[in-house]
């Protein structure tokens, strides 16, 4: 496996692929890898005939009170998990590499991040992750990139600026990866003190008691949330946000008659995390 720091020699190692007609698939992440992630790589492996993971904890998707300098990174670890999935390219630039001084550029895409983390973590987060995955796509040019299912209104917003801006990638969602005990893999979960780490299960439990008010045949929304609401209250959790919306244009739901998103953000001793359930609807 290579290591790249720059997007010159990024750009010629696609090239080179190109020439020999090989296909690329791109695994955009911040690092610190779990199984989700190593999943992420497999489906890439499986697809593609050149393999490139990008590593760089995106600074411009931060606020100001948020978690970038505490982030987990070990390069090193990454790189043997990377190299034992069969990775070809481990693509890790510095942050003046991808921001150099004279950077003026932001994608905003709207309506779509308005809601959810867009209105706990504001604009910003969103902005900064269309412009950092869209100098991804410019870069590494891949046929495919692979997103995890947990950042579910983040596909929604770079499949949105792929269509918007005619970017020729195909955009594909793979399944969440869970704990035994139904926790969401994430990055944050090393914060989790082993108490906080226990309460945490109640997002995916909370999730899984609104999916089964749902498979009853419960269309109304609001009952399905009590039941979602109940479990997080007997945690002790108070969500950011638990809301349902339209698993496409994320629009609020009242009735589950179509797929919906059934999301929630909370944050659990020293972690924010989220989760998601998309409930299936009759038409």
């Amino acid at each position: 496996m290579r290591i790249i720091r720059t997007i010159d020699e990024m750009r010629a190692a696609v090239r080179e692929a190109r020439r020999a007609g090989r296909s690329v698939g791109l695994v955009p992440t911040m690092g610190a890898f779990h199984e989700g992630h190593l999943s992420l790589m497999r489906r890439a492996r499986e697809q593609n005939d050149l393999v490139v993971v990008s590593l760089f904890v995106n600074p411009t998707q931060f606020g100001q009170n948020e978690d970038l300098s505490s982030y987990p990174r070990d390069e090193a670890r990454d790189a043997a998990l990377a190299e034992n999935e069969g990775v070809d390219v481990l693509f890790a630039p510095s942050a003046a590499e991808v921001y150099p001084d004279e950077f003026a550029t932001s994608i905003h895409v709207s309506g779509i991040t308005d809601v959810l983390d867009g209105a706990s973590r504001g604009a910003f987060h969103f902005d900064g992750v269309a412009t950092v995955v869209t100098k991804l796509f410019g870069i590494v040019r891949p046929d495919v990139a692979f997103f995890g299912q947990k950042d579910a209104q983040q596909i929604l917003v770079v499949r949105r600026v792929v269509s918007d801006l005619d970017l020729d990638v195909r955009i594909e969602a793979c399944p969440i990866v869970r704990e035994t005990d139904g926790l969401a893999m994430s990055s944050r979960n090393v914060y989790l003190s082993p108490e906080a780490r226990e309460q945490a299960t109640a997002l995916s439990r909370a999730l899984d008691a609104a999916s089964a008010v749902r498979e009853s045949g419960e269309r109304d929304g609001e009952r399905i949330l009590d039941a979602a609401r109940r479990v997080l209250a007997d945690a002790g959790i108070t969500p950011e946000y638990l809301e349902l919306r339209d698993a496409l244009t994320l629009n609020t739901v009242t009735r589950v008659d179509s797929d919906a998103l059934l999301a929630v953000a909370a944050r659990v001793g020293a972690a924010r995390l989220i989760d998601n359930h998309i409930l299936k609807g009759d038409r």
